[in-house]
């Protein structure tokens, strides 16, 4: 089991409806700083709109998020920006704005109103990029990449604003095999060596096996289980969640759950 640590964030008994549908029901959980979770579901289980609760984007209508032991709602936009950095699943820049000025864009809770980027504002944009294997788009309009480029620079923008706290909605998604784990291990870099705390919806459960402390699924916009990861990937879980027939065996690399997934050819 993964050491206890200080709760950074405390949902209890969070619900949520657009109009009469409703998404997320009764959710409970607490997370612990300093690790790396996977959020993981099937599609439409309600995993966006935790994120956005768990980012204040949408006002709770039910239950109680806290973070850092108080109310998410009342901070306010700058100061939670000081602490949280959302990648979300998709996002529309609709400006030619340069890659470098889209990540510049996650220094913008540190800078003052009329005020020049500092040299460490630019350092931490520039180290990003480089992280992201971006640097030499930085010129380049945003609106003129590809899916794959633009999730790395949002990646990057999320880098740059340099909080202790990441949410990430799909982040590997349309990214190639190498981009996929520059950004997988960028992240558990930053949790094995600043102690930042990682929640990323995941669709690949190899991935997620990988790299993650532990694991939350959820089905219907139920918690159906959370915990370590060996514990919570089971091929039970995987028909019950996914209803997919797969076998778990340890990979001998990572010593991690490996997942052999079950199909016939027809």
């Amino acid at each position: 089991m993964i050491e206890q640590k200080s709760p950074i964030f405390e949902v209890h008994q969070c619900s949520f409806s657009y109009g009469t549908s409703t998404v997320l029901n009764d959710i409970s959980f607490s997370l612990q700083a300093g690790c790396f979770y996977g959020l993981l579901g099937p599609n439409g289980s309600g995993k966006t709109t935790l994120l956005d609760l768990m980012t204040a984007a949408h006002p709770r209508q039910f239950g109680r998020i806290s973070f850092l032991g108080r109310e998410i709602g009342s901070y306010n936009k700058r100061t939670l920006a000081q602490h949280i950095a959302l990648v979300p699943q998709d996002l529309t820049i609709g400006f030619d704005y340069p890659v470098f000025d889209v990540v510049l864009m996650g220094r913008h809770p540190y800078i003052p109103r009329f005020a020049m980027p500092s040299r460490t504002d630019i350092d931490l944009v520039e180290a990003a990029l480089a992280e992201m294997d971006v640097f030499h788009l930085r010129d380049r309009p945003v609106t003129h990449l590809s899916g794959g480029e633009r999730q790395r620079v949002l990646v990057a923008r999320a880098l740059a604003q340099n909080t202790g706290t990441l949410l990430l909605d799909e982040p590997t998604a349309s990214l190639d095999i190498r981009h996929t784990f520059d950004i997988m291990l960028a992240l558990r870099r930053r949790v094995s060596t600043a102690g930042i705390t990682v929640i990323a919806t995941i669709h690949d459960l190899d991935l997620a096996a990988v790299f993650c402390d532990e694991l939350l699924v959820l089905k219907e916009g139920r918690l159906y289980r959370s915990g370590a990861v060996q514990e919570v990937m089971t091929s039970d879980l995987i028909h019950d969640v996914f209803s997919t027939e797969a076998d778990i065996s340890l990979d001998a690399y990572h010593h991690k759950p490996r997942v052999r997934y079950r199909y016939a050819h027809s």
